[in-house]
């Protein structure tokens, strides 16, 4: 018993040396961490053109995205820090000398991690700068095929890119043409007409759906491109007219968008608008145009609808309209959905900040977001677009979509099936013309 006693007496003071030097190592890691500097934010730098529409839709969903995650406690403790630099990208006559000295201050003074840009004037450009500075490169505006395609032919030097929006010419050729057929079930109508903003990325776009309806059994009565940024169109819907066209497909991005409504509107143009019509979605476009954009189609994402395409867009897009006051376009959608879900759930994953496993991380992306069920990068960085394989739905994936100004209100019009759920219907231009005496779906 003795010996017994004289052995728990010991044991009982090494219990209490152990509890104190634990509870004083635990102090003194407390004592330490909080001597330690707070960890740095990430900083998110958004390059785009701040005084234009594009832009501040852009920096607003972004801003948007920000304050949320931050809220919630950031990303690995760490807060988003969201800087902005002008490019003036939608500003005639543009200069490139401003908007890469716009992205180079980003990266290199702003010290942002990563960048987000809209434009697609000088995407390649913007691509070697990043590259350079092994800085991961996020377009919401890109849609030539050549951008991704360098990831593919120079992986090491362009890795760095990825796009989340928008639909890559290949894929819009494909979405824009089978809208075009869909269209002809609406109304019957075969003759189309093309005017088409002189841009590279948009020339290509045209010729392929122009082609395509070629071999669908459609007349193409007319082709022309236009400068950016023209403010007459007078001439060029003069000749539509007389080239006896049903169909416009216009393929405009710029402020030349707002002549190019409202000219059509004050003609009463006998043929109907069907197109990408980029400034279109945008929710004010209703009011800048006094409400003569009504009946034009263009392409948007489902959230200007409200159509919950997926289970985040209502929450979005109410978010969004409770801080702004408006409805997300397209590039404030497509950046918060960047900065909300798809960066921060990358990182997460990554488990760290270091740029090549985020790059990494981003190649394995799969998550819902607002403007697709699973977003998902293809093996060239590029967002996937419709039916990915044979067993896998097309709605999975990002759709293109078209909606329809009417009273006021984006409606969907394609795919039909959409806008069926919604109980909506196509609407012809409410003046006389080749509809006259057709009835709408």
């Amino acid at each position: 018993m003795g010996s017994s006693a004289s052995t728990k007496i010991p044991m009982a003071a090494l219990i209490v040396v152990i509890l104190v030097a634990a509870v004083g190592g635990g102090a003194a890691y407390v004592l330490w961490r909080a001597s330690q500097p707070p960890l740095e934010n990430i900083r998110i730098g958004i390059c785009c053109d701040l005084d234009m529409t594009i832009g501040k839709s852009t920096l607003k969903g972004a801003t948007l995205a920000a304050e949320q995650i931050n809220a919630q406690g950031g990303i690995l403790g760490r807060n988003i820090t969201i800087i902005g630099e002008d490019d003036d990208s939608e500003t005639p006559p543009g200069d490139i000398a401003t908007a890469t000295n716009a992205l180079t201050k980003l990266i290199t003074i702003d010290n942002a991690n990563y960048i987000i840009s809209p434009q697609a004037i000088w995407e390649q450009t913007y691509q070697d700068i990043c590259a350079e500075h092994k800085t991961i490169f996020i377009s919401v505006g890109s849609v030539s095929d050549s951008d991704t395609q360098r990831v593919l032919d120079n992986y090491d030097k362009y890795k760095y890119f990825f796009r989340v929006w928008g639909t890559n010419v290949t894929s819009a050729v494909d979405g824009q043409s089978d809208s075009v057929r869909t269209l002809r079930n609406y109304t019957g109508f075969t003759k189309v007409a093309f005017i088409v903003e002189e841009f590279p990325f948009s020339k290509q776009f045209a010729e392929g759906v122009k082609q395509r309806l070629l071999s669908y059994g459609f007349d193409v009565v007319y082709y022309q491109t236009f400068p950016p940024l023209t403010a007459d169109f007078t001439s060029y819907l003069s000749a539509i007219e007389a080239s006896g066209a049903q169909i416009l497909c216009p393929f405009a991005w710029t402020q030349s968008c707002f002549s190019l409504v409202t000219e059509y509107y004050e003609r009463q143009s006998p043929f109907v608008l069907w197109g990408p019509i980029g400034l279109a979605s945008e929710s004010k476009f209703w009011e800048q145009t006094e409400g003569k954009c009504e009946s034009v189609s263009f392409v948007g994402l489902p959230i200007a609808s409200g159509y919950p395409f997926t289970n985040e867009i209502v929450p979005t897009r109410e978010a969004y309209i409770q801080r702004w006051g408006e409805v997300p376009d397209q590039w404030a959608t497509a950046t918060y959905d960047t900065v909300h879900f798809i960066l921060p759930k990358a990182i997460e994953r990554a488990g760290t900040t270091e740029t090549e496993a985020i790059i990494k991380a981003l190649e394995k992306t799969d998550v819902e977001t607002s403007m697709a069920r699973r977003f998902v990068f293809t093996s060239s960085h590029d967002v996937m677009i419709g039916a990915a394989g044979p067993n896998i739905p097309s709605e999975d994936y990002m759709l293109v979509c078209l909606f329809q100004w009417q009273n006021g209100t984006q409606v969907p019009v394609y795919p039909k099936q959409m806008m069926e759920e919604v109980g909506a219907t196509y609407m012809h231009p409410p003046w006389q013309g080749p509809w006259s005496n057709n009835q709408t779906p």
